[in-house]
């Protein structure tokens, strides 16, 4: 009886351990220094809303094709007119930037939630409403001194099972509260 439990057992890991590694798996995309003007790309090009693993997953923008010394302003808009400011970089000399998604700007604009110290000065993730609507959204750039733009597709997907049971964990010992 044991050695039936232990295989159950085995064969429930071996099938999570797949289902996080296919998840994983995505490819990604780069620029092409063969396009003229300017150009964008994201990774992952999908995230999902559970609020350990958005808060893990790193959001890369890299662009190319603006001018040298400008910076550039990323906004998000999506489903139900949502629209946000995501993330700002500065152009490099060879007129490309790389910049992601600063932690707070994950938690309190995509989240929508907030982030308290508790006795320890520990940072809790407050969640007091729903995140941004799940599906597709355009990704722009846009060059603050010039009109130069552009632009790409990022999904946003609700939490799979794993994403729930870490977000149940961080609930548990107290990172993550619900009001």
């Amino acid at each position: 009886m044991r050695e039936r439990n232990n295989f159950y057992f085995a064969k429930i890991a071996l099938i999570i351990f797949l289902l996080t590694l296919a998840d994983c798996a995505s490819t990604s995309r780069t620029l092409n220094p063969n396009t003229p003007g300017p150009q964008l790309v994201v990774s992952p090009e999908k995230i999902r809303l559970g609020v350990v693993t958005l808060r893990d997953t790193n959001i890369v923008f890299q662009g190319a094709g603006f001018k040298p010394g400008d910076s550039v302003f990323l906004t998000l808009s999506g489903p139900k007119e949502t629209k946000l400011i995501v993330a700002e970089a500065p152009i490099k000399a060879d007129g490309t930037f790389k910049t992601s998604v600063p932690a707070l700007t994950k938690i309190m604009e995509i989240l929508k939630a907030d982030v308290i110290l508790d006795e320890n000065f520990q940072n809790v993730v407050v969640i007091s409403g729903p995140p941004v609507p799940e599906g597709e959204y355009i990704v722009k750039v846009n060059s603050m001194s010039t009109n130069l733009s552009a632009e790409t597709k990022l999904t946003i997907t609700g939490p799979n099972i794993i994403d729930k049971f870490k977000d149940w964990i961080g609930k548990i010992t107290g990172k993550i509260r619900y009001k």
